[in-house]
C-alpha cells in the first residue's frame, strides 16, 4: 500500500491531473448473461442486506490506484465503510480512486465470458497489488479455470485459493443458486448468509411479504376472523 499512498500525494497536490484521466469510454462490452449476473450481485445488497455500515456496490466502475497506472475495471466491486461524494458527477468522484476512498474494495468479482479478459493474468496480480482482500472469478463456461467459481483471499500480498466461499471480513458468503431471475432460469452466483440462505432481491422480498400476508390471512379466517383489506 506504500506505493499507492506515495503516488496519491501527488494527486492531492495537483488535483487538476485527474481531469485528464479517462474514467469512462462509453464502450458497450458486456453480454446479456454477464449483465444480469452483475445486477444480481449488486441489487440485493441495496434492497436486502443488513450491513449495519455504509458500503458501495457497483458494476463496471474503474478502480484507479495511481495517476500513472491504467485502471482495472471489475465486473462487480464491494467496498465497506465508504460513501460516494454528494457531487458524484465531479470528475474526481466518478470512479473508484483509491486516494479518494482511502482504501481498496474488499471484494471484486470477475465474470468470465471469453479468454481475453485477463482474469487470471493482469487483473489477478493488480487486485493483489492494490490490496483487495477477496478476488472471485466466476467462469460459467469453464474458459479459464476448471471450477465454475473460485474464491481467492489475500495473504501477504498474494492470492491463495479459499476452500470455502465465506468472506469473513465482509460477513457474507457466495453460493451457486439455481433458479429464475428476471425471467431467466439458470445457475447464478449469489450472496448468502452463514447458513447458505441467499440475500433476496427486492422482488423476492416483496413476494415473501405477500406470501406471509396470505398465510396470516388464512390463519385468521380459520379462526373465524376476516382480515382487513
Amino acid at each position: 500500500m506504500a506505493e499507492v499512498v506515495s503516488e496519491s500525494m501527488s494527486v492531492i497536490e495537483a488535483p487538476d491531473v485527474v481531469e485528464q484521466l479517462v474514467t469512462e469510454d462509453d464502450t458497450p462490452v458486456d453480454n446479456l448473461p454477464s449483465e444480469k449476473q452483475q445486477r444480481l450481485l449488486v441489487e440485493p445488497l441495496y434492497s436486502s442486506w443488513e450491513a449495519g455500515r455504509p458500503f458501495l456496490a457497483a458494476s463496471n466502475v474503474g478502480v484507479f490506484s495511481a495517476i500513472n497506472r491504467p485502471p482495472v475495471v471489475p465486473d462487480m466491486l464491494l467496498s465497506l465503510d465508504v460513501q460516494v461524494a454528494d457531487d458524484w458527477w465531479a470528475k474526481q468522484h466518478r470512479s473508484y480512486f483509491l486516494w479518494g476512498f482511502g482504501k481498496p474494495p474488499e471484494v471484486v468479482v470477475e465474470i468470465v465470458s471469453n479468454t481475453e479478459g485477463e482474469e487470471t493474468g493482469r487483473k489477478f496480480y493488480e487486485y493483489a497489488r492494490i490490496g483487495v482482500w477477496y478476488y472471485v472469478i466466476c467462469d460459467p463456461q469453464r474458459l479459464v479455470q476448471e471450477e465454475g467459481v473460485r474464491v481467492y483471499e489475500l495473504h501477504i500480498g498474494e492470492y491463495l485459493p479459499k476452500r470455502d466461499s465465506w468472506l469473513e471480513r465482509v460477513g457474507m458468503g457466495l453460493t451457486l443458486w439455481e433458479g429464475e431471475f428476471e425471467g431467466k432460469w439458470a445457475w447464478w452466483l449469489r450472496w448468502c448468509d452463514r447458513e447458505g440462505m441467499v440475500i433476496p432481491t427486492g422482488a423476492e422480498r416483496a413476494e415473501q411479504e405477500r406470501e406471509r400476508a396470505e398465510r396470516l390471512a388464512a390463519q385468521l379466517r380459520a379462526l373465524g376472523v376476516e382480515p382487513e383489506a
